[in-house]
């Protein structure tokens, strides 16, 4: 009975000392959730910062990022490929770096704004009594950039370890192009060397529940047409003037941008899906010292043209319209782009992104957001451009995403605001992400698909 009981009591001590220890390490292993006033205060500060073309504050804004990058304890690098315009790459190590790895990329700058039409200073971050934040660059995209970093935040402090290497860049211009910042940064050896398979680039805000994701992006033709023909008395008329031969042009053009609308009006096709052409100036008449010489033809105009084109589209198709129908050399026209982006790829496929489970990246997008609680909308073609173009150029998968769901789209617009609850959410949704890209192990280089490489 005596060696019975004490071989009970000393069962019983053990089973209470292991307990103990038990307690001891979950609450040393786990750090209380982070105050959200204390999450919301860093996205102000970066807010605060004003990177606004043409003369973004960028250091000032690498040395915030850089700070956060320490507190992370990430490696971090400053790279500049042009004098001026510096891009950060933050990484975060995997146990297997021989696994292409994930690149979450964001932009520094912001578009201008126009101060005295806001209701709050557009780099004050002033947070109203509805949560509303409002900010340059709320929406278009410091929110994303910040919400890499927060979601590493929650992750490391949860323990987590990922398995593929993690990268973040941070890079400018691209509100200006990109050509000095995400187009040189996809082209280097520096970006070769990191071995990427996937790339989480910006996306848009939604009106309704569902976040909005994207797979491609519309291509920017910029187009300049000229027209020529001889000067003459502003009362007479004649035949193949540069201002008459330009406005058939004009109205050819106009012709085409309403059938495309009326595709998107009639909910037959979303705006990503269809050409959309624009006028943006206008250039004609003989100046005078008060205005334009009123009583002559003048013998050249020029018109320009912003165009989108979607990369299902047709390239050659509209190569010929533009040669034949907008600016035909039979009517003294000629026409020059400023910028013509290609809508294929380097190994001359469509410059899109899979958005189906043949991309395995695409799949743990849909599961993550959904274990976080959160509703994708339909796949979307982006219809302006963003970074994510130059490394789809590369063949590389990228997935546009910010998750601002029930938030009104106010990228380069008066009083851009985003609300700090939607701003949290979107820190799980990155979270859950992040987690699942930097988890996955199934597909090596050796055995990929080019989809997913």
């Amino acid at each position: 009975m005596k060696i019975r009981c004490s071989t009970f009591l000393n069962c019983h001590l053990l089973l209470f000392r292991l307990y103990f220890l038990s307690l001891l390490v979950f609450t040393f292993a786990t750090t209380p959730e982070e105050d959200p006033s204390v999450i919301v205060s860093r996205f102000q500060k970066y807010l605060q910062i004003n990177t606004a073309q043409p003369h973004p504050n960028y250091y000032e804004a690498a040395d915030f990022i850089l700070s956060q990058a320490n507190s992370l304890s990430l490696h971090s690098q400053t790279l500049e490929f042009v004098e001026g315009k510096p891009t950060l790459l933050l990484k975060w190590p995997g146990s297997n770096p021989n696994l292409p790895s994930i690149l979450l990329n964001s932009h520094t700058d912001v578009v201008p704004s126009e101060p005295h039409k806001w209701a709050h200073p557009p780099f004050d971050a002033h947070l109203d009594p509805n949560g509303d934040i409002y900010a340059r660059g709320s929406q278009d995209m410091k929110c994303v950039g910040m919400q890499y970093l927060e979601a590493i935040r929650r992750l490391k402090a949860s323990g987590f370890q990922p398995i593929r290497t993690v990268y973040l860049s941070f890079v400018p211009d691209e509100e200006i192009g990109g050509h000095d910042g995400a187009e040189k940064f996809a082209d280097s050896d520096i970006f070769n060397k990191m071995n990427v398979g996937i790339v989480v680039d910006e996306g848009l805000a939604s009106p309704n529940e569902n976040y909005r994701v994207f797979y491609a992006e519309r291509c920017p033709w910029w187009l300049v047409i000229k027209a020529t023909g001889a000067p003459g008395h502003g009362a007479k008329l004649y035949d193949n003037t540069a201002m008459e031969n330009l406005l058939k042009s004009i109205e050819s053009v106009r012709r085409f941008r309403a059938a495309q609308f009326d595709l998107v009006k009639a909910g037959l096709k979303a705006e990503g899906e269809v050409t959309s052409v624009n006028m943006v100036f206008l250039k004609a008449g003989t100046p005078s010292p008060t205005g334009f010489v009123m009583n002559l033809q003048p013998s050249e105009a020029e018109a320009g043209f912003d165009i989108r084109v979607p990369p299902t589209a047709d390239q050659e198709s509209l190569e010929k319209r533009i040669a034949e129908e907008w600016a035909p050399a039979s009517r003294n026209m000629t026409f020059t782009f400023k910028q013509k982006v290609s809508v294929h790829d380097k190994f001359g496929k469509p410059i899109l992104t899979a958005a189906d489970s043949s991309n395995p990246w695409w799949t743990l997008l849909e599961g993550a957001v959904k274990k976080a609680n959160g509703k994708l909308g339909k796949p979307e073609i982006f219809p302006a451009s963003t970074d994510a173009r130059y490394f789809r150029k590369r063949g590389l998968p990228a997935i546009g995403f910010s998750p601002m769901a029930n938030t009104p789209i106010l990228l380069h617009d008066h009083n851009e605001f985003l609300n700090q609850a939607e701003y949290l959410k979107g820190i799980d949704m990155y979270e859950s992400i992040i987690k699942a890209y930097a988890s996955y192990v199934e597909h090596t280089r050796d055995g990929a698909s080019r989809e997913e490489l």
